[in-house]
């Protein structure tokens, strides 16, 4: 197997650099005003089409954390980590029929607003800090991290930290154009992913197949992989009885079977998709039916995922377990998790690779320029004009945003240049799942309730949103010593390091009911069981739906179910 990329990877790789580049400068300079107007540069109001917004919204999602961690964990722990993306899209007709109608009839922009308009300014200030923190030290950081690694295993062996730049500078011509300029780009983007994506996983399957006799053959590799590795499609794990081995634990602990169906898994997927800046920002500028049908279009493209990034990273368990890519799937001289999907490309031929490395860097670059483009507004919108400069104009307003990109990847850069979070010690996708746990399971019933309860008040708000995050701590951290490893709502598991931890998709799913009664206790004695007064304007009829868009969701949830019955 070839190491590294050869000229011919590199040309493809500098072509679609080239053309990404190009139609960007061809997007922003078509309509220059969004140097200059907050809501084209922060939103493109108006500008994206409904395709432009599932396309933006998948490329936004998928990244290193998917291609590098999620392949990781599909090399650990099988199809089930599919989870994630697969009840992804049950979330995503959540906010399109449910959210989206809310925000866009009080034309909300920044989840901040949002807070501040269901409950008040402090509210809106306390949570602008959290996200700030959240996108700059764990999901900006974290992508930047595991995306230089896996394009420097793909190079096979290249300067990491010359990469690591190189992905903040691409990313950063990109951001600096503002949301259309992503928007649009990140269409071009999502189609080089998913074309690099399909060929990596055919040709993975292939390999398995040539292996093992089959011939040239993608379904004879897929059905061999079927066979081999039953317990790798199984989607929900079993509880762990006496005598698990310590890979049983180690694999519920990190999708616990039916309880995370009740617990975790839903508040981290529909926080993220409903409640999260990064992502609602696509479609804030859209009205109701163009921002629907590019979020059920994202729901159809969040199902095809675990093609590209799950089954790579089977592939390579199997090919590990009978000889092969030992050393490709080592990090230090030990077995790395996160190696699989690098491993996986190295079987390609010459220009597919850099084909496969575009596709990567385009996952990369999209998800950066997003996030960065969400901490750009939240800290201009939130921060410097409510707190700061009240009389700024756009263009001041549009500078300084500029300026806040620039200095959160320098950020971003700085600490991961000696991996101070230390990232590179687990895996990348449970990093960035863990971390965000800490903080998602406090914010999703401050908007669940803010929905739709008239009663959660702000002192409710602001006490959930402490409680909460205090509650994730001790979970984490201290409840096991406090209370030992077995009560009435928690078992905690050995993790193989002589200490023992609860699930955190169980953690968070506890986090979430005590935040959840403690609001609604406090809004009580606030209100005295009266309804709370607010500027959110509700609007039932905008909960109706199309027969266009009934059609979408009941495929999109069709295809779910079978999945899920097929692979239990």
């Amino acid at each position: 197997m070839p190491k590294g990329l050869q000229t011919y990877d590199y040309l493809v790789f500098v072509l679609y650099f080239i053309l990404i580049a190009s139609y960007g400068f061809w997007i922003y300079k078509r309509k220059k005003s969004a140097t200059v107007n907050t809501q084209d540069f922060f939103l493109a109001e108006g500008q994206l089409t409904w395709w432009a917004i599932g396309a933006s919204l998948i490329a936004s999602n998928i990244s290193a954390e998917q291609f590098i961690g999620m392949s990781g964990n599909g090399f650990r722990l099988g199809i089930a980590i599919s989870a994630y993306e697969w009840l992804a899209t049950v979330s995503l007709v959540v906010v399109a029929v449910f959210f989206m109608p809310v925000y866009l009839k009080n034309s909300i922009y920044t989840m901040p607003q949002f807070l501040k308009t269901r409950y008040n300014e402090t509210v809106a200030m306390i949570m602008a800090i959290f996200w700030l923190f959240l996108y700059i030290f764990v999901n900006l950081t974290s992508i930047l991290y595991l995306g230089a690694i896996a394009i420097n295993n793909l190079t096979g062996g290249a300067n990491f930290h010359l990469i690591m730049i190189g992905l903040a500078v691409f990313a950063l011509f990109i951001t600096l154009g503002g949301m259309k300029v992503i928007g649009y780009t990140d269409v071009i983007q999502v189609m080089v992913l998913i074309i690099g994506g399909f060929i990596t996983s055919y040709i993975a399957l292939t390999v398995v197949g040539e292996k093992y006799g089959y011939g040239s053959n993608a379904i004879a590799g897929f059905n061999h992989l079927l066979k081999v590795a039953p317990d790798h499609f199984k989607m929900i794990f079993d509880k762990p009885s006496t005598g698990a081995t310590q890979k049983q634990i180690d694999d519920y602990s990190s999708l616990p079977g039916l309880a995370m169906m009740a617990a975790g898994m839903w508040i981290a997927n529909l926080n993220y998709w409903g409640c999260n800046q990064y992502i609602t920002q696509r479609a804030l500028g859209a009205d109701l039916k163009t921002a629907r049908t590019g979020i059920l279009f994202a729901a159809f493209l969040k199902l095809l995922m675990p093609i590209l990034v799950v089954l790579p990273g089977i592939a390579a368990y199997v090919l590990y377990q009978n000889g092969a890519l030992q050393q490709q799937m080592l990090s230090n001289g030990t077995l790395n998790q996160d190696n699989a999907y690098s491993s996986v490309v190295g079987f390609l031929p010459i220009g597919l690779k850099g084909l496969s490395m575009a596709a990567l860097t385009a996952a990369i670059v999209a998800s950066l320029a997003g996030k960065a483009n969400s901490i750009s507004t939240i800290y201009s919108l939130d921060i410097y004009k409510k707190y700061i400069n009240r009389e700024a104009s756009d263009k001041k307003t549009v500078s300084i945003g500029r300026g806040i990109i620039i200095v959160s990847l320098i950020i971003a850069i700085i600490i991961n240049w000696q991996d101070t979070l230390g990232i590179g010690g687990k895996g990348g996708f449970e990093f960035i799942q863990k971390y965000t746990g800490y903080i998602s399971p406090a914010i999703f019933p401050v908007f669940l309730l803010g929905f739709f309860w008239k009663k959660a008040t702000s002192k409710a708000a602001i006490t959930g949103i402490i409680v909460g995050v205090i509650l994730s701590i001790v979970f984490d951290k201290f409840i096991v010593g406090w209370a030992g490893n077995e009560t009435l709502i928690y078992t905690a598991y050995t993790n193989g390091h002589g200490g023992f931890e609860i699930p955190y998709l169980i953690q968070m799913g506890l986090v979430f009911a005590f935040t959840m009664l403690t609001m609604i206790v406090v809004s009580f004695i606030d209100t005295k069981g009266q309804t709370h007064e607010n500027d959110l304007v509700q609007d039932t009829t905008r909960y109706q739906l199309s027969n266009a868009h009934l059609a979408m969701i009941i495929i999109v949830l069709g295809l779910v179910a079978a999945l899920y019955i097929r692979f239990w």
